[in-house]
């Protein structure tokens, strides 16, 4: 079986701040996210996008996966930006800000360029962020518009501020965008990331809202602060319970197989084709996690 790629943590990395663009690789999250956009002011954004060109390239970040929010094409920095990290060598760019189709596609349309223009053979990925109502509305078109998108990402703070509200612990405000992300990404057969938790103090509404999103189907979420990694991780790993049941699982459906049966009985419960998926996604999950040896 393929091992799976984790993307249970996308840690934001502020351009312009050389401490983190060196060393955020230290902190072991399954993505660096390297931030050109709201994180760096209008001043500093020569400067970080060429910190983040030579971040790229270095040996440290070469074992990791790395990825770059821009700043939007309809501003001075955006394909400057763009090509930049594009030739820096970033596997994936996050679009900011995308409330339609169309954003997807003229990102899309330049990347290619770009990446023609510099001969590089591998496909720089995309991972569109929906930060708005319009962009949440749109979301099931947008995750269906380009076979360069991994994922699509929430961005909570510009989309309660788009509905005229705030971010609460209890999270009721974001339902429907979770929800509807959630469903347009599983529908296309890509990630689906939620959004940063803000209060790096919080453990506990930390882990209370990790323990929420993974329940709906999220792969993963993005963080601010590296303290929140290994929480995140170890929330994510599937539990002893969780592995025995699905390697049960997994050997009643190999019984039944031998039987000739299309369908078995698991202490008391139907075992088919879907709990069998179940299972061996579970064990998939396990060992990508380490929390189970490849031969395990």
């Amino acid at each position: 079986m393929k091992k799976q790629k984790l993307r249970r943590s996308m840690l934001f990395v502020p351009g312009s701040n050389t401490g983190m663009v060196c060393n955020a690789f230290i902190y072991k999250p399954d993505t660096v996210m390297f931030d050109l956009e709201d994180s760096v002011a209008l001043a500093e954004k020569d400067t970080a996008r060429l910190m983040v060109f030579h971040a790229l390239q270095h040996f440290t970040y070469k074992n990791i996966e790395t990825a770059v929010r821009v700043n939007p094409l309809d501003t001075p920095f955006g394909l400057l930006d763009l090509e930049a990290v594009i030739r820096g060598g970033a596997d994936i760019i996050r679009l900011p800000k995308t409330d339609t189709v169309d954003d997807v596609l003229e990102m899309e349309q330049e990347i290619a360029h770009i990446e023609n223009k510099i001969g590089r053979e591998k496909k720089t990925m995309m991972l569109a962020a929906i930060e708005s109502a319009l962009g949440v509305v749109n979301a099931v078109d947008i995750a269906r518009s380009s076979k360069r998108l991994m994922g699509i990402a929430l961005g909570a703070e510009d989309f309660v501020r788009d509905l005229h509200t705030q971010r609460t612990k209890e999270g009721h405000e974001l339902m429907a965008a979770r929800n509807q992300i959630l469903l347009a990404a599983r529908a296309a057969k890509i990630g689906a990331f939620d959004s940063i938790f803000s209060d790096i103090k919080d453990k506990e509404g930390f882990m209370h809202e990790v323990a929420y999103i993974k329940g709906l189907g999220f792969d993963g979420k993005s963080l601010i602060n590296p303290t929140q990694i290994p929480w995140l991780h170890k929330a994510f790993e599937p539990t002893p319970k969780d592995i025995n049941w699905a390697r049960e699982v997994i050997e009643a459906a190999k019984d039944a197989t031998i039987r000739g049966l299309g369908a078995v009985s698991l202490n008391g419960k139907m075992v088919d084709a879907p709990i069998v998926a179940r299972a061996e996604w579970i064990i998939e999950l396990a060992r990508a996690s380490g929390v189970l040896g490849e031969e395990a």
